[in-house]
């Protein structure tokens, strides 16, 4: 009798289909990467209604040169999200100090450098100003950079004196049009950026086995090689076409190489080191965090710190691409950067969010602006679409957390 039991059980049971197993994983997979596959349909539905002229390869460089700043200020306000704050003066602490480098470089004739490293050096002690109100006095982030979107807009106006500042030393705009080509010779299109691309490819493929090999080795579920190699696959063409476009222009831009460095390093920073994974604690559960020993001041005085330090960034490399320190300079930066977070997967609540999903969201705006500028479409309608576009995204954010259940 209990045989039979045991074999009633055993067929009641099904047994373990590794083609279910490898389905599931494909569809979690496909969840996570959302915002990449969303990426690939904006320019996908833009190639089609431009009639190709988005991908042309002067438009492929531009959609880097011309969100260069903004894809800067969302690697910082991405952090500042996650852990639970807001940054409202991005905008004006990059007028602010464009135009105290224009004071630099063109009024009182500094080498170019020394005008870069002093507006860097000013704009971590702006991020510092405002990380001492808000993690140590304890107002709330919201107040403390809407009123420093104000203070600093002010201070801008009042070093330009309503006038623009220009131009700049070459060097400076460099950082903002420059471009690297040409290390190989002089050819059509560069072998430099494209030896650069097989690079970038083969470092993917090597990092993604070695990954694998590493998670096979301790036991833990990998994903199936056949989706594997269909993700490498899809990337990396995308990689080869992306700087074959370059190769085909002028070259790497100057922001590529800035924005591929701060990737990287900050990348690193939030997820392997102590302080990337405080920020996420913060933003997760700020009570919690202070009950675990976190030292959540430290931390929120030292983002802010780092906000500015990339704002100011930002602000360079958009005075450097205009060739102008001007009055409107910054108007409008520290919406598209919060849009791109947010359109990137941060969560409203804060305690979610990448580096990479910020970088995505706002290339998304980017293509945007760019496939819309071609279409002839006027600037009213471009804020309409951009805002709709952040609403739904924040409403996917949203309707996901009350399916878990969070």
């Amino acid at each position: 009798m209990t045989n039979n039991t045991e074999a009633v059980g055993a067929n009641i049971n099904p047994p373990d289909n590794r083609l279910t197993r490898w389905f599931t994983h494909i569809l979690s997979d496909l969840g996570r990467n959302g915002i990449f596959i969303a990426l690939i349909a904006v320019v996908a539905l833009f190639a089609i209604l431009t009639n190709g002229i988005l991908l042309r390869p002067q438009n492929i460089s531009n959609l880097v040169v011309q969100n260069g700043y903004i894809l800067v200020l969302a690697i910082g306000m991405v952090m500042v999200i996650i852990a639970g704050h807001i940054d409202l003066s991005v905008g004006s602490v990059a007028a602010f100090v464009g135009a105290l480098s224009g004071v630099f470089a063109v009024k009182m004739g500094m080498p170019w450098w020394l005008a870069i490293v002093l507006s860097l050096l000013i704009g971590a002690l702006v991020g510092a100003w405002q990380g001492f109100w808000i993690a140590f006095v304890g107002i709330p982030a919201f107040i403390v950079t809407l009123a420093g979107m104000l203070i600093f807009r002010g201070l801008a106006l009042v070093v330009l004196g309503n006038a623009n500042i220009g131009s700049f030393p070459t060097e400076y705009r460099a950082l903002g049009n420059g471009f690297l080509s040409g290390l190989f010779g002089e050819t059509d299109p560069d072998i430099f950026t494209l030896a650069i691309g097989a690079v970038a490819i083969v470092a993917l493929v090597v990092q993604q086995f070695r990954t694998r090999a590493g998670r096979r080795k301790y036991g833990q579920e990998v994903e199936p090689i056949v989706w594997v190699v269909a993700k490498l696959v899809l990337v990396s063409a995308a990689i080869a076409f992306f700087t074959y476009s370059l190769a085909s222009y002028k070259g790497i831009p100057v922001t590529l190489i800035v924005l591929a460095v701060l990737v990287m390093v900050y990348g690193i920073v939030m997820n392997r080191t102590v302080f990337g994974r405080h920020i996420y604690a913060i933003g997760g559960n700020r009570h919690a965090a202070e009950l675990s020993g976190i030292k959540t001041r430290r931390v929120d005085f030292w983002l802010f710190v780092n906000m500015g330090f990339l704002a100011a960034l930002a602000g360079l490399i958009f005075t450097a691409r205009l060739n102008l320190a001007g009055p409107k300079a910054g108007d409008g930066f520290e919406l598209e950067a919060i849009s791109a977070a947010f359109i990137g997967g941060a969560a409203v609540q804060g305690g979610v969010g990448t580096i990479g999903g910020a970088i995505i969201g706002g290339l998304i705006i980017g293509v945007l602006n760019n496939g819309m500028s071609i279409m002839g479409i006027g600037i009213e309608w471009q804020q309409a679409v951009k805002g709709l576009v952040l609403l739904l995204a924040v409403a996917f954010d949203v309707y996901n957390k009350r399916r878990s259940g969070n």
